[in-house]
């Protein structure tokens, strides 16, 4: 079996060349990629190539399979930047796939793409998907699917499966997530449990969280089976404030939503943290998803809880740990941090 993946060496990207570097029946891959990485992976071939600009169609030409990870989480700060990649580059990565005739597609899609939904129960696949209107992210979720519904109807020869995760830990994305979510200011060693006293107790404050492993292994399940359609994947149990209280040692204190979206826009505003609002209205209006067609078609079970899988990525924060691929590297903060200051915190890429 012949794998393109793009966006091969983020956050999933390399979890996926880790899992499927024991996968006998991949024979090759094809990891497109903006900046080639430093490390090899086993049978892996990396392309630099930019879904926005570069002829995808050559690359994919042969292929039983692409994995489509590549994704934007910044600029926060100009729409303009992450449409043209989320949206307009997976379209041209969709319709280079169904140009080179490639059997099979896989797309990384999120909870982010769900409308709002319950947190008092769990919905299933056919939950619709419209997104959360004021979050860039969902809205691009949302609009892939789209897209994936278009290319459906046009080309039902196409094998489509959209995998739709939770939050996606692990260690080595530590100082990603931190670059991107948190921003130059927090210091790593503030993450020790019982230095943060407080966690905010906020009706609807309920997610669902995943390792990067476990998602990875979802992702190789899809590519060996037969298998089509939509897959929730998440791990057990759903982290709330009691949950997050426990991790940090912390006590939980009565806030309201309002009051959390008012605070994450004002230090978003005055460039303290790179994370605009519509993250904190996309968390709380996600719904909490069931994860049982993956466990009966695919056969996936999550290896590592969602709380140990949160408490690992958080570990590497305070360590500073990362990957030695462009995205997950620590050298793409610059020296102090110097370069997330100059982008804006979250003005630009």
């Amino acid at each position: 079996m012949r794998v393109v993946i793009t966006g091969a060496t983020g956050n999933v990207g390399t979890s996926l060349l880790e899992v499927l570097a024991a996968e006998q029946q991949v024979e090759e891959i094809v990891a497109i990629a903006r900046r080639r990485p430093q490390r090899p992976f086993p049978r892996t071939t990396f392309v630099e190539a930019d879904i926005v600009t570069s002829d995808l169609s050559e690359l994919m030409r042969g292929a039983d399979a692409v994995v489509h990870l590549a994704w934007l989480i910044q600029p926060g700060r100009d729409e303009s930047v992450t449409h043209a990649v989320n949206v307009a580059g997976s379209e041209r990565v969709f319709r280079a796939a169904a140009y080179a005739r490639v059997p099979a597609l896989i797309h990384a899609s999120s909870v982010g793409a769900y409308s709002k939904g319950p947190k008092d129960r769990f919905v299933d696949e056919t939950w619709p998907t419209e997104g959360t209107s004021t979050s860039f992210y969902a809205r691009h979720k949302a609009s892939s699917e789209r897209q994936l519904d278009r290319l459906e109807r046009e080309r039902p020869e196409m094998r489509i499966v959209r995998v739709r995760p939770g939050l996606i830990f692990k260690r080595e994305a530590a100082a990603e997530v931190r670059r991107l979510f948190a921003g130059p200011f927090l210091p790593g060693s503030l993450l020790r449990p019982g230095l943060i006293p407080l966690v905010p107790d906020v009706p609807c404050l309920r997610f669902q969280g995943v390792h990067s492993l476990d998602v990875a292994d979802a992702y190789r399940r899809a590519l060996l089976s037969g298998a089509r359609g939509a897959f929730n994947v998440a791990a057990d149990p759903v982290i709330g404030p009691a949950e997050l209280a426990e991790i940090f040692h912390a006590r939980r204190v009565k806030l309201s939503s309002g009051l959390l979206r008012g605070a994450a826009a004002a230090t978003f505003a005055v460039r303290l943290q790179p994370t605009e609002p519509g993250w904190v209205d996309m968390a709380l209006a996600v719904p909490l998803m069931d994860c049982t067609r993956a466990r009966v078609e695919l056969g996936w079970e999550p290896r590592h809880s969602a709380v140990d899988a949160l408490a690992e990525l958080i570990a590497g924060m305070r360590a500073g740990s990362d990957l030695d691929t462009p995205p997950l590297a620590r050298r793409a903060s610059g020296p102090g941090r110097l370069r997330e200051l100059l982008t804006g915190i979250g003005g630009r890429v």
